[in-house]
């Protein structure tokens, strides 16, 4: 009887039994994650740029391309970065290179979508690395979906 009259032990019968309390009766579910629109898997293929510039994420349905070295990529998944909205969203469905060689977000990097793809050849030797960085990452981050290729005028 000496242990029901010590008051730690009424303490901690309390906290005790308001954790059980809350844990048995507050066992409602997180809500779960809002659905995302469905999207038909994309087939590997080539892009002109002209067929690449729909791709931009102007709408939640939307997918997101862009192209980095005459590779096309799937970056959909990054929206927030990629989207109409995002840091990189101008490169959202046109060929990043060199822009991304250049650290440049300016629409002046951006070759027009019925010209020639850039051959780039007049980029410095660090431009060129960092655009093989970007390359890597896209690469190891993105699916492949695509090269880019002339458009066919």
């Amino acid at each position: 009887m000496s242990s029901l009259a010590n008051p730690v032990n009424w303490v901690l019968a309390a906290v005790l039994g308001y954790i059980s309390y809350n844990y048995f009766t507050s066992s409602a579910a997180p809500p779960p994650p809002a659905p995302r629109p469905k999207q038909t898997a994309l087939v590997f293929r080539e892009y002109t740029p002209k067929e690449l510039e729909p791709f931009n994420g102007s709408t939640p349905e939307t997918r997101i391309l862009m192209a980095v070295k005459g590779n096309v990529y799937d970056v959909t998944r990054g929206r927030n970065f990629y989207g109409p909205d995002g840091p990189y969203g101008n490169f959202a469905g046109r060929d990043a290179s060199r822009g991304l060689a250049k650290n440049s977000f300016d629409k002046d990097m951006l070759s027009p979508v019925d010209g020639p793809i850039d051959t780039l050849a007049d980029l410095d030797d660090d431009e060129k690395e960092s655009l093989n960085d970007w390359a890597g990452h896209f690469e190891g981050k993105y699916q492949l979906v695509g090269k880019l290729i002339e458009n066919k005028d």
